[in-house]
């Protein structure tokens, strides 16, 4: 079962990388896209917006997952984007390489797939390869015929009993984890006249987008990827607004996709800093849906995540970041809930780095 859609590049050179791009999955199930790198593709900076990756991160993991959905004589379904887990930018991405992004499913629920995801550059003239990207993706299989009717998941033959194991564990820490990240009443991101440079208000942003037919799935709700790209967008806008300087995605948190958004509704992306380190920006971002076609129905929260960039010299080095200057009550407790992911985290990569002898 592989999916290996190419616009550069030949069967060697894919079978490269490949062996690169490694996890433990069951057997037959990867999938492989490929796409050469374009302008409109990137920052003033000749960097790849991480949106575009994010985008094309769900394009792979919406195949292999739908695929294998519709594996077994049924009901037939499309498989609908449900939560992305914390994705790192290893490496920035530029105009003119190629990006491999490789699939695999590593572990099935009754009602879910884990689809994990790496990402490959290229350098096309050098033959350089480099990993930029991992991503870890939920999905699941919604009717073709009532898109609110969830669908069970053939299951998947492991390799390994530990397999199967660790996959379960994985699955009921995001069950959790998106029960605790529930949209809160009122929380929304409002305008401030005459704001002072550094503060929330002065970066905060939005973005207006009506939701049209080519952002949609089969069901005529919206891709995972699409949401994903605007959110990264919005993110990126704050970023450069608070530091005035090229500024690149480093990570993203857990993206909790908590309701489906519906053709033809109007969609708020909002992007507030929550906080700073020395050489990094957290910002807040929150998709919110107005079905204005739909009287039955009000405003919604549909998506939300933690995006954190890095301002670069012309010379692509890191640079020190403005501190942020939190003034409400609210914004004074986001910073300090922002610092204690960002030193969580920290401690977490210290715990990575193996000792030296």
């Amino acid at each position: 079962m592989v999916l290996s859609v190419a616009k550069m590049g030949d069967l060697a050179a894919a079978a490269s990388l490949a062996s690169l791009c490694t996890w433990d999955s069951p057997a037959g199930m990867a999938s492989q896209l490929s796409r050469i790198m374009r302008p409109d593709d990137a920052n003033v900076a000749g960097n790849v917006h991480g949106g575009t990756i994010l985008k094309m991160i769900e394009e792979a993991g919406a195949i292999i997952s739908t695929r294998h959905c519709n594996s077994q004589n049924g009901e037939r379904c499309v498989a609908a984007l449900a939560r992305v887990e914390r994705t790192d930018f290893l490496s920035p991405m530029c105009i003119g390489e190629v990006a491999h992004v490789s699939a695999g499913i590593t572990y099935t629920s009754k009602h879910s797939v884990e689809v994990q995801v790496n990402v490959l550059s290229e350098n096309i003239l050098t033959g350089t390869k480099k990993l930029t990207n991992k991503a870890t993706l939920w999905y699941v299989p919604l009717s073709l015929k009532n898109v609110d009717k969830v669908l069970e998941v053939p299951p998947v033959v492991y390799s390994r009993q530990e397999q199967e194991e660790e996959g379960r564990k994985r699955y009921e820490a995001q069950k959790l984890e998106r029960m605790e990240t529930k949209w809160r009443n009122g929380d929304i991101v409002q305008p401030v006249l005459n704001p002072e440079p550094n503060t929330v208000s002065y970066s905060q942003s939005s973005l207006i987008h009506l939701v049209g037919p080519s952002d949609c799935t089969l069901h005529g709700f919206v891709h995972g990827g699409v949401t994903m790209k605007l959110m990264d967008e919005v993110a990126g806008i704050v970023a450069a607004r608070h530091c005035k300087t090229n500024i690149v995605t480093a990570s993203v948190d857990a993206i909790n996709f908590h309701d489906k958004i519906r053709k033809g509704c109007v969609i708020t992306i909002s992007g507030r800093m929550t906080f700073t380190s020395n050489k990094s920006m957290e910002i807040e971002v929150l998709v919110d849906a107005d079905p204005v076609v739909d009287n039955s129905q009000k405003r919604y929260r549909a998506a939300s995540a933690f995006f954190t960039y890095v301002s670069l010299s012309q010379e692509g080095k890191p640079l020190p970041v403005p501190q942020l200057v939190p003034e409400t009550e609210d914004e004074k407790k986001r910073f300090e809930e922002g610092k204690g992911r960002y030193l969580q985290m920290k401690a977490k990569r210290q715990g990575q780095v193996e000792p030296q002898p």
